[in-house]
């Protein structure tokens, strides 16, 4: 569960990870889009396969779409559960006053889906597309800057090692602004 070393590394080798990619900016940041939306979805053990649909649509990377599926883990799924529940539960019953049912517990055990889905999956489903789709716009503008950033930078560290030219634009076909 915890890393060897430290966190900060981890995540280090994470960002490189998704960086170095060998695709297009908007076929990583489509990918990584894809799996932080599939990532907040309710349905544990499909968060692969449902981002790797999601990525194909979009014309995105399946790597980058594994790689997006991280942002779900153990310790972001009880927040992200329950606001997605909450945020379903807001937009299927805006009486602000409704709560949830108390006898969860017991729908939970005997692990029913068909019991499941109304109480507890519809609500989060709903949230889940609404919040998921908010993080994953948010997380693919992040990844298409920063490879596009990452790339333009590591040109020029290239061509200054080999004492290049300064122009950099012939090696950037889609210069940013």
């Amino acid at each position: 569960m915890w890393p060897r070393r430290s966190w900060q590394r981890s995540f280090s080798y994470f960002k490189k990870r998704v960086l170095r990619l060998n695709a297009t900016p908007h076929a990583i940041a489509a990918g990584f889009a894809a799996g932080v939306f599939a990532s907040f979805t309710p349905f544990i053990g499909f968060h692969f396969v449902m981002s790797f649909v999601i990525a194909y649509l979009l014309a995105g990377n399946l790597a980058a779409a594994a790689l997006g599926t991280v942002i779900g883990n153990p310790v972001t799924f009880p927040a992200i559960w329950a606001s997605t529940y909450e945020i379903g539960r807001l937009v299927l019953a805006p009486d602000i006053l409704s709560r949830a049912p108390e006898n969860f517990g017991h729908l939970l055990r005997h692990l029913d889906f068909f019991a499941l889905w109304q109480p507890l999956l519809k609500p989060m489903l709903i949230g889940a597309f609404i919040e998921g789709g908010v993080v994953a716009l948010i997380a693919y503008g992040i990844v298409y800057w920063a490879v596009r950033r990452f790339r333009r930078h590591r040109a020029r560290r290239i061509l200054a090692r080999r004492g290049g030219v300064a122009n950099i634009a012939a090696l950037d076909p889609d210069p940013a602004p």
